[in-house]
């Protein structure tokens, strides 16, 4: 436990490094601390900052920057986040406004850009994901006589297609039977309750129209997997070598691979382990130093996730990764701000799509 006066010299020392990224001597936490404390008192609390593992030395005789325990704490326990400008909130607003948006990917893609391009970091931005998706269409438009494009449109306005092939037993018209079949039947289910009728009546339903319907009806297996899969948009990608070691070819190349697989970003976001949005938890925003990460070449980063809400239409998430020094009351006082931006377009968008223009 540390005393009020030593959290206040720690929270200086913060500051003081992601400012200028130099050690801190006491001489210059004296005219930084809102409190009048003598240079011999500031050298004993940081000592004894030192010895609690919050601060370290570079070397021997150096000031002291934050170890990864001092940002902990700092970020724990002192972190107080500062509101964007109105000129920046204007922008952010502007960024969202001056253009049409047809779906909702576009909508989460510029969220990414945004964040991006305000804090020069890399943004990534998972859209929302709800299990109210349901399914609002589906037709098959001929290609040839043998091909078959299916379209799969669902509540939220995303639109899926993937070719399939006819065999010789197959014609147009018994599969116009079995897509009305899928219109009458399945067309106002949530996904998840397709995925399921899919599975148990629906083969025999269609047994009379098709020889083999569980191959026509794999069309559906593939579009609903694409569905259920996490789009990520990440921006700012190559901000990401202003903070690690030029000489160093491999963490270049394993940072940039690990935007390349969803699995990775997924992990990295810890989306398995994320809880439903609380309606009384006005943060959820959460810092994770790189040392709390995996992989381990992201040690001198930071990672910011922030969810937000779209009520039913679901949850999603932003995220920010960064240098460990990065102005984190800053930051979060942006990241803030632009969730709150992203969550009212796509509310619009979803108003909208629903036929209220209000």
């Amino acid at each position: 436990m540390i005393t009020d006066r030593q959290s206040t010299i720690l929270k200086a020392i913060v500051q003081q490094y992601i400012e200028t990224g130099q050690p801190i001597g006491s001489k210059t936490l004296m005219d930084r601390l809102p409190i009048r404390v003598s240079s011999a008192t500031i050298r004993n609390d940081m000592a004894a900052l030192e010895d609690e593992g919050l601060i370290e030395k570079i070397h021997l005789s150096s000031g002291r920057v934050p170890s990864a325990s001092g940002y902990r704490y700092y970020l724990d326990h002192l972190l107080e986040p500062i509101n964007v400008s109105e000129q920046t909130s204007e922008v952010i607003h502007s960024d969202f406004t001056k253009q049409q948006f047809n779906e909702i990917d576009e909508i989460v893609a510029q969220s990414a850009k945004i964040l991006s391009t305000l804090t020069r970091y890399t943004a990534i931005a998972l859209g929302p994901e709800s299990d109210n998706t349901k399914l609002t269409g589906f037709r098959i438009v001929p290609l040839s006589m043998s091909q078959v494009m299916a379209i799969i449109v669902t509540s939220d306005g995303s639109v899926y297609n993937k070719v399939y092939r006819l065999d010789s037993s197959t014609s147009l018209d018994r599969l116009e039977s079995v897509v009305k079949i899928i219109n009458d039947q399945l067309v106002g289910h949530t996904l998840n309750e397709v995925s399921e009728l899919l599975k148990t009546d629906f083969p025999q339903m269609v047994a009379q129209y098709l020889q083999t319907p569980e191959g026509f009806l794999s069309i559906f297996d593939d579009i609903l997997d694409k569905v259920a899969e996490d789009r990520f948009f990440v921006d700012g990608k190559s901000n990401l070598f202003n903070y690690v070691d030029a000489h160093n070819s491999d963490n270049l190349k394993n940072l940039y691979s690990l935007f390349d697989d969803n699995t990775n970003l997924a992990r990295l976001l810890s989306l398995k382990q994320l809880e439903p949005i609380d309606s009384n938890d006005d943060q959820g925003i959460k810092v994770h130093l790189g040392v709390e990460l995996a992989p381990q070449l992201l040690n001198d980063y930071s990672l910011i996730t922030a969810k937000y809400s779209v009520g039913i239409h679901g949850d999603g998430l932003i995220a920010l990764l960064g240098p460990t020094n990065m102005p984190y009351s800053q930051v979060i006082g942006l990241i803030t701000s632009l969730r709150y931006e992203l969550a009212k377009r796509l509310s619009d968008y979803f108003r909208e799509l629903n036929g209220d223009s209000s």
